[in-house]
């Protein structure tokens, strides 16, 4: 594993430095492999982001856009993550509809539809059971509580080891997730955190020896690259 931290001055500097990555990865997915899997993330940090890459002049056709993890909610609440990527970024530029792979919600049960995206991941990548495919590209965040993707500190979700996606749980409320060994097949994992109330949850996931179960975020440790792209306020943590 190849393992970056910058700490940018600001949140705008921030959003240009993984706007760059991102191109980057890419334009190497592309090349290497014909087209590019992205996964995108929820929450208020990457939404720049995504906002950014509309001005790109990108082989759309190309690029599969995925997400990490989705609040169990239908896809035009205001708390979806794929409403809010939609409407910054899918809705604005020329991707084909079927490049486009939300977490399904409407079942009424969440283990069903983890289970219906898992089986989508498997016959869009290929892979058989126990089979883990890798994704180009996985953005991340995280929370006060040092969880990542929908895996919260102490909950069942941080022991699935033989699944691509499950069911996570936050304060009883129901979300589907991509599962710690699926996450850390990524070519690349970027970790985008802003902000100075994320320094206690940083200290811990930095610190040589923390609790993985409370400290969520550290279990991340990709086959490819890991970036953590902080800004200034959330950087103190790692000085």
């Amino acid at each position: 594993m190849k393992k970056v931290v910058e700490v940018l001055a600001n949140r705008e500097q921030l959003i240009d430095r993984s706007l760059e990555i991102v191109l980057s990865k890419i334009s190497e997915a592309i090349a290497e492999r014909g087209l590019c899997t992205i996964a995108a993330a929820g929450g208020s940090t990457p939404e720049p982001l995504y906002r950014a890459l509309c001005a790109q002049d990108l082989p759309w056709d190309k690029i599969h856009v995925f997400w990490g993890d989705e609040r169990y909610v239908p896809p035009e609440h205001p708390d979806s993550n794929q409403r809010m990527a939609r409407l910054a970024w899918l809705d604005r530029v020329n991707i084909p509809a079927s490049n486009i792979h939300p977490m399904p919600t409407g079942a009424g049960d969440p283990a069903a539809d983890a289970a219906a995206h898992q089986t989508e991941l498997q016959q869009f990548f290929k892979v058989s059971d126990g089979e883990f495919p890798a994704f180009d590209i996985i953005l991340l965040g995280i929370g006060d509580d040092a969880h990542t993707a929908s895996l919260f500190p102490g909950t069942a979700a941080l022991e699935v080891r033989d699944a691509l996606v499950t069911v996570g749980n936050k304060d009883g409320q129901p979300r589907i997730t991509f599962t710690v060994p699926l996450i850390n097949r990524a070519r690349c994992v970027i970790f985008m955190v802003a902000g100075a109330s994320k320094q206690p949850a940083l200290a811990q996931i930095f610190a040589p020896a923390a609790d993985e179960m409370t400290y969520p975020a550290r279990l991340v440790q990709p086959d490819g690259e890991l970036w953590w792209l902080l800004d200034a306020a959330a950087g103190e943590a790692v000085k």
